[in-house]
């Protein structure tokens, strides 16, 4: 019998000892995010879809998360910042940059055109809405065909801020459409003040891209040590699985 309470006691201490191994292996990702709801927001549950995808990750690795949110300018600026708590921001696109290590597919994009139902754009290809004033945010990548002609000054334009601005002015004729994120037009149409705006905009017919989104890792040993980890830990989740049930339950 004191064999066996002894084996016992054993065996529970071992199990302490891997249970304290366990916590103390765990560790806090820091990332920096935008206010881009219904993907990424303070007050949204879990802090939005692209949020609980990084964090299911990460809790899969045994690793918490924390984000904070600022303007996506400041976002992406942080964590290249000498002594940064962030060792990257998302969501982002996938884009050459060799300042950053991207993290595998966290999930999907659908960059879609909004017009005005009486007065719709018509194209078949990106150089078809050189025609139109095209209204997208300041320091957002859209598509690589789509910011060429911009950059180069073949597609007429208009920045903002946000991509609420870009609703406002898509519903009273200030520019001719804009490029969204479906989900965040979807989201915005919901909000009390612009769900007047729903009757007066609509989604164009054609999809301008399906993209995928990554956390962008600073190119360095944390960033790469974490970029590591979370590219682990989607192996073990459905990325796109995740955020489709996000929307369906909160969108």
């Amino acid at each position: 019998m004191n064999h066996i309470c002894q084996g016992i006691r054993w065996c529970g201490l071992i199990a302490l000892c891997w249970l304290n191994v366990q916590v103390s292996n765990a560790a806090t990702l820091h990332l920096s995010t935008l206010h881009w709801p219904p993907y990424c927001a303070e007050k949204l549950p879990q802090q939005g879809g692209s949020v609980a995808v990084a964090r299911a990750a990460l809790q899969a690795m045994g690793h918490d998360l924390e984000v904070d949110f600022y303007p996506w300018s400041r976002a992406v600026r942080l964590p290249h910042m000498q002594g940064s708590q962030y060792a990257g921001y998302f969501p982002e696109y996938l884009h050459p940059n060799d300042k950053v290590l991207f993290s595998k597919v966290s999930g999907h994009s659908e960059l879609v055109i909004i017009e005005r139902p009486l007065d719709p754009i018509s194209w078949s290809k990106v150089s078809d809405l050189q025609q139109y004033r095209i209204g997208t945010v300041k320091d957002y990548i859209n598509t690589p065909e789509l910011d060429i002609a911009i950059a180069n000054g073949l597609q007429k334009v208009e920045e903002v801020t946000s991509d609420e601005h870009n609703v406002k002015k898509v519903a009273t004729g200030r520019i001719d459409a804009a490029v969204i994120d479906r989900q965040v037009f979807m989201h915005l149409l919901a909000q009390p003040h612009l769900k007047p705006l729903a009757t007066k905009l609509q989604v164009n017919k054609k999809s301008l891209a399906r993209i995928s989104l990554h956390i962008a890792f600073i190119d360095s040993e944390q960033g790469q040590y974490w970029r590591d980890i979370y590219d682990k830990g989607l192996k073990k989740i459905d990325a796109d699985k995740v955020l489709a049930e996000y929307f369906s339950r909160y969108q």
